[in-house]
């Protein structure tokens, strides 16, 4: 379930980081029950951007293959990128 805080509740900074950071969930924060703002922990943020890259990346991937592009086999990938990094 989500954490819901109102927004006269971002005035306890330190249990609304200490929530964060115990949790590892967003807080949505709502201003006149609306969803206004979303806090969380530093952690959880670089998880959620380093999915995003990922996700950009297999996108960009398959736009790319829908456009033409030359695709590889799996197995002269893999041989290709342990030769780069393992010589």
């Amino acid at each position: 379930m989500p954490l819901i805080m109102p927004i006269r509740d971002l005035r306890k900074t330190s249990e609304i980081s200490e929530l964060a950071h115990t949790k590892q969930e967003p807080i949505f924060i709502t201003k006149n029950g609306y969803s206004d703002l979303v806090v969380m922990s530093a952690e959880l943020y670089e998880h959620f951007a380093r999915i995003h890259k990922i996700d950009q990346a297999i996108c960009e991937a398959e736009e790319e293959v829908a456009a033409g592009a030359d695709t590889m086999d799996m197995d002269v990938a893999m041989e290709r990128l342990d030769k780069k990094y393992y010589g």
